[in-house]
């Protein structure tokens, strides 16, 4: 064989032998999990203080059949060896927080900043855990609100849509006659366009196709408040990455704020409100313009390495795999 990685079946095939006969094997023999300390309750967490580092991130991640750890990993690793901090079973502030409180306090104060998304209990175990880190919310989680709301008023206006159609087909039947939908000048009815913009209202303007620039033309002429509504969305990404004083990201945010009342969207005044609760952290953002993406793309690191496991069956041995790479 040649020196490219090859999965557990390949090589089974390549040698005659069955993959579970040689995953077995490598688990019992090869790996070395059979003497590691943590062989029998890796599954209830796992802690390497050697990896902290001034900067943190703290997430949620799942490993098998919905079952949640909280992972704290090192920004400075980059995704690498020295990652992973700390990854618990469970999201419950009551179990994580003594469980991390046993690292020492010196390595915990030296923790500057640790990013995180809007859940509550994070915030909970990163003060108790981390008192000198600076918290930093995410700004896509913030953003991720935004665009759900706009999503959300799309939907309504499909909803209706297909209802719309549906009396039309049922009118269409009691006068006898065959339905013809209306069509609008780029070929589709109503309810496509609506359920074909979708994708136009997660990008900016300059990244639509043509045919995107076509059917967002009509979606605003006959829905101007899905239009009133992505402008909103499109200003506070803008926000976010455009302000670099925090005083002016501040006021910026709240002229935002001040035009989602105007527009009377009850999806939009939930996000402004959840801003303005969490608007310190969410300033703190405009610092050293830190996310939580590096959070998110480990997660997918996990998520990728685990439909290589082709699922979790022994949680304790996917996480001495994981942790002989990433801890």
């Amino acid at each position: 064989m040649d020196n490219q990685a090859h999965s557990i079946q390949t090589i089974g095939s390549f040698y005659g032998i069955s993959a579970n006969k040689l995953r077995r094997y490598y688990r019992n023999k090869l790996s070395g999990f059979q003497n590691w300390e943590h062989r029998d309750n890796a599954k209830d967490g796992l802690v390497f203080p050697q990896n902290i580092s001034p900067r943190l991130s703290i997430d949620e991640t799942c490993l098998s059949h919905g079952e949640l750890y909280t992972v704290v990993t090192n920004k400075d690793a980059h995704g690498k060896k020295g990652t992973i901090v700390a990854i618990l079973n469970g999201t419950k502030s009551d179990n994580i927080i003594p469980v991390l409180q046993q690292i020492p306090l010196r390595l915990r104060n030296k923790v500057q900043e640790i990013t995180l998304d809007l859940a509550g209990n994070m915030a909970l175990i990163a003060k108790k855990c981390f008192p000198n880190a600076v918290q930093v919310i995410d700004r896509f989680h913030v953003q991720q609100l935004a665009t759900e709301a706009l999503q959300e008023i799309r939907i309504k206006h499909r909803w209706q849509a297909i209802d719309d159609e549906n009396q039309a087909i049922e009118q269409a039947k009691k006068a006898k006659q065959t339905y013809q939908p209306t069509l609008l000048a780029n070929g589709e009815t109503i309810k496509q366009m609506l359920a074909r913009s979708r994708y136009l209202l997660y990008k900016s303007e300059h990244k639509w196709t043509a045919d995107q620039k076509e059917r967002a033309v009509l979606l605003f002429e006959y829905y101007p408040d899905i239009e009133k509504a992505y402008k909103l969305t499109q200003e506070l990404s803008w926000i976010f990455s455009s302000t670099i004083d925090k005083i002016y990201a501040f006021t910026r945010l709240a002229k935002w704020a001040d035009k989602v009342e105007q527009a009377g969207f009850k999806a939009y005044n939930t996000v402004s409100r959840t801003i303005n609760i969490h608007h310190k952290k969410i300033l703190n953002y405009f610092d050293n313009k830190s996310t939580n993406a590096s959070a998110e793309s480990f997660n997918a690191k996990i998520k990728a390495f685990r439909s290589q496991f082709r699922g979790v069956g022994d949680i304790n041995f996917f996480l001495f795999r994981l942790t002989k790479l990433f801890a």
